[in-house]
């Protein structure tokens, strides 16, 4: 049997499914769509790629129309902001690699707490929020631009803090760094 074209795919969902796959699209919700397009196909023959690759067909076709996830903002005073609003004493600021079958890897910045004890998402650094905060030409010039704008906000976020900044792997993505604990 002859392997089916995306658009092919599409044609093979019922209207009501590709109303509902593309309704995750325009709320840029990509896994969900994905997961709706293979749950439905995969006794077809649709692997979990290939319904990656319809969901970023309907991506191409609805463009700009697209609500996207706002990128989280690296400037000290909003950080700061966000972690004066975390319960308890903040004891570090810490950046650990992430990632996804979307965004390959990213950087989440949190705040350290003490009594209660735990962890607070101050940021998400993707690539698109790292050459936002860096300019396009630094972040080109640099092999983990996201390491990069995370250790340079973190840095300056924990020094304005007065607190210790962790970042174990910033030059590799390794979602298995050694944390930093209160």
């Amino acid at each position: 049997m002859a392997e089916l074209t995306t658009s092919e795919w599409w044609a093979l969902l019922p209207e009501g499914i590709r109303g509902e796959v593309d309704g995750y699209v325009l709320q840029d919700r990509r896994l969900q769509a994905a997961r709706v397009v293979w749950e439905t196909c995969r006794n077809r023959g649709l692997g979990l790629h290939e319904a990656e690759g319809v969901v970023h067909e309907r991506y191409l076709h609805h463009g700009d129309r697209i609500a996207r996830t706002p990128l989280s903002p690296l400037d000290l005073e909003s950080l700061t902001a966000r972690a004066s609003g975390c319960p308890g004493p903040l004891v570090a600021i810490e950046a650990v690699w992430d990632g996804d079958t979307v965004h390959d890897w990213f950087v989440i910045l949190l705040a350290i707490t003490a009594e209660p004890v735990g962890e607070h998402h101050l940021a998400t650094i993707y690539r698109e929020t790292a050459v936002r905060h860096l300019g396009a030409a630094r972040a080109e010039e640099v092999r983990r631009p996201e390491a990069v704008a995370a250790g340079a906000a973190g840095r300056a976020l924990a020094e304005h803090l007065a607190v210790p900044f962790h970042f174990a792997s910033p030059d590799t993505p390794d979602d298995e760094a050694p944390r930093r604990r209160p």
